[in-house]
């Protein structure tokens, strides 16, 4: 017998996390997502994000990490494939940073190896980084890329398997909360609670998240080395660029995936629906900043420029809020835990709500922020 039946609104990470979650739990479950499953335009579809464990002073972030990376096992084991690979986080840091001091902390506190490098034992190790400015060298265990476009579609087959009802390109119109229904142009679904993992579209179902969880257009490019650079790019770490100019990430181009460059500027605005080829506005900021990270960066070529969007708060923080419901335990469910292996480091954007759930939780899929606090799970990158 069921333990009742969950309407989930959104087929990103997060969504398709809660729908395992759920149907693991004894939930009968239907998904719906307004596009293909995956969905290109969701926040959480990539070729490759970062996992790690230094969060410079986002200390909550970094304690939550050691469950996130349990859970992220289980689903390997789930799917019968591991769509990870470890790889030291090597840290640039240009100026002053209090960065070093928490990360060091949060890291020796879950036993994870933060290890200083000189700076030209650096530089020979990475000859693509542009000396300049550069006052510290940090390596971290711990770390490595996802890669999220083969982790989405094989938990949209894996959660199929296991029961779930998948409704792809069935654009939800409106959500009723206290009733437990999800609109379509189909008609209406009933459910005894909602699930709504929306991402940047959340303001149009959860009037509540307006100005609070705002939808970010963001830029990445993806790059092809010079030639010379190649072999050592191949061979990198995930570095990372700390300075006011200079903040960036980078991933290598690793099983398949492109070099990929981003940069962690909110703009807090621009439509999901738009477009999602980069401009010269978008890239404006990372280009500045990519030709003080990396020596010669003009003598790339930019393959891609792409953005997509993250929703955040103001101080990049998840938000838990009652939304004019009971709580999920009334269904069955354990209190607090309306999805027990939701998102294990989330790449997506949450909000949980509904007949039944009795929470609301968005959060930002990229947030690092800068207070301490238990902020939320993510992969980053």
């Amino acid at each position: 017998m069921s333990a009742g039946k969950i309407l989930v609104v959104g087929g990103g990470i997060a969504g398709l996390s809660a729908a395992w979650g759920l149907v693991r739990r004894g939930f009968a479950v239907e998904l719906f997502e307004q596009g293909a499953l995956p969905y290109p335009k969701a926040s959480s579809y990539d070729e490759h994000r970062i996992i790690r464990h230094a969060y410079g002073d986002m200390e909550g972030y970094a304690y939550l990490m050691p469950e996130a990376f349990r859970v992220w096992t289980a689903l390997w084991a789930a799917l019968g494939v591991c769509h990870y690979d470890a790889m030291p986080a090597v840290y640039l840091m240009r100026g002053e940073s209090d960065w070093y001091e928490t990360t060091k902390r949060s890291m020796g506190r879950m036993g994870v190896a933060c290890t200083d490098i000189s700076i030209d034992a650096a530089m020979a190790r990475y000859p693509m980084v542009n000396p300049e400015g550069v006052t510290r060298v940090v390596q971290t265990d711990g770390a490595g890329m996802l890669y999220p476009i083969r982790i989405l579609t094989d938990m949209v087959k894996l959660i199929a398997g296991l029961g779930v009802v998948l409704h792809p390109n069935s654009l939800v119109e409106s959500v009723d909360l206290e009733a437990g229904t999800v609109r379509t142009a189909a008609g209406i679904t009933q459910g005894d609670a909602v699930v709504v993992t929306a991402g940047a579209w959340v303001n149009r179902l959860i009037p509540s998240t307006i100005g609070v969880a705002v939808p970010s257009r963001q830029a990445v490019m993806f790059l092809a080395p010079p030639p010379a650079l190649v072999g050592a790019w191949q061979a990198a770490p995930v570095l990372i660029d700390i300075g006011p100019d200079s903040g960036t990430y980078t991933l290598p181009p690793r099983a398949g995936t492109r070099l990929k460059i981003g940069d962690h500027q909110f703009t807090r605005q621009g439509d999901p629906d738009e477009d999602r080829t980069g401009t010269d506005a978008d890239v404006e900021r990372l280009t500045a900043a990519a030709r003080r990270a990396w020596l010669d960066f003009d003598a790339y070529t930019v393959l891609e420029r792409k953005a997509c969007f993250y929703t955040v708060t103001a101080d990049e923080r998840f938000l838990v809020r009652r939304e004019r419901c009971r709580h999920i335990g009334d269904l069955g469910g354990r209190p607090g835990r309306l999805i027990p292996e939701a998102t294990p480091a989330s790449f997506g954007t949450t909000c949980l709500t509904g007949r039944g759930g009795g929470r609301s939780v968005r959060s930002s899929s990229c947030g690092r922020g800068r207070r301490r606090g238990r902020r939320g799970l993510r992969g980053g990158g």
